[in-house]
């Protein structure tokens, strides 16, 4: 359990103050005190008054009496009332009583002073806050809701507008151009091998004393038949590169793009002559 200390002497008396009203004070009248029962606390509390004077079947005569008055009234400030006189009875019994060792759970009186003003008050805080709702406006009595009321606008907007009908005719599509996709399959095209343009050109090379132009050179064997003609000229043309690097014939381009012509070398031609 846990142990409220007490900071400041004047609590309890205070929260017993703030729980009493000022029309509904218990007043007792007892031998040594005689007025509210909250100021005898106090006062016991600060040792201002003698409780061994005070008679506590009294002071519960007293408290019984004034129950059953506040029974149709005020049973909560009964209660509280129950509380301080509970509390001046422990106090009595202190000083009767012999004083023994204390145990280790046995509280404090200043600790169970500060858990009795706590108690009161949360009792008090609790009495305000029900007396705070019941004055509030009241649905349909101090306040009225409006008659139509204003439902919240749900605004749509559709990412996608499309119908069942849409969805399967996309997937059997899917499935169609699965179908008809065929692995690409590279023919073999038919070419001019290097080897085969170059033994020809060297063959024409002897009688090649004037330009002659590539384009109008052919392989003419049977594998080559079927080539294009660009494969065929770009056949020549490179074995003419060959042929001019080994100094066997010679080139000549007019202007980009034109024809290309080759004839035989002017070295071979002087060593012919």
């Amino acid at each position: 359990m846990t142990v409220l200390p007490v900071h400041d002497e004047d609590m309890l008396a205070q929260a017993a103050a703030e729980a009493a009203d000022a029309g509904n004070a218990f007043v007792v009248d007892l031998e040594g005190y005689e007025g509210p029962l909250h100021l005898l606390l106090d006062l016991a509390r600060r040792h201002k008054i003698d409780l061994v004077k005070i008679s506590i079947l009294k002071l519960a005569d007293q408290y019984l009496a004034y129950v059953r008055e506040a029974q149709a009234q005020r049973i909560d400030l009964a209660a509280d009332y129950l509380l301080m006189a509970a509390w001046l009875a422990f106090l009595k019994s202190k000083l009767l009583l012999p004083s023994e060792k204390k145990d280790a759970d046995e509280l404090d009186p200043d600790a169970l002073a500060g858990r009795l003003a706590f108690r009161l008050r949360r009792l008090d805080a609790m009495r305000k806050a029900v007396n705070e709702l019941y004055e509030g406006n009241l649905d349909k009595r101090d306040v009225f809701p409006r008659g139509d009321p204003q439902l919240a606008k749900i605004i749509r907007k559709p990412l996608w507008n499309s119908t069942l009908h849409d969805v399967l005719k996309a997937f059997g599509d899917i499935n169609t151009r699965k179908v008809k996709v065929q692995a690409h399959v590279i023919r073999r095209q038919p070419v001019v091998p290097l080897d085969t343009a170059r033994r020809k050109l060297a063959s024409l090379v002897p009688d090649l004393i004037d330009w002659a132009s590539i384009q109008m050179m052919r392989a003419e064997d049977e594998e080559s038949k079927d080539a294009p003609r660009r494969s065929e000229v770009a056949s020549f043309f490179s074995a003419a590169l060959e042929l001019t690097k080994d100094r066997a014939v010679e080139i000549r381009q007019d202007q980009p793009f034109s024809d290309v012509y080759v004839r035989k070398a002017r070295e071979a031609l002087k060593a012919a002559e």
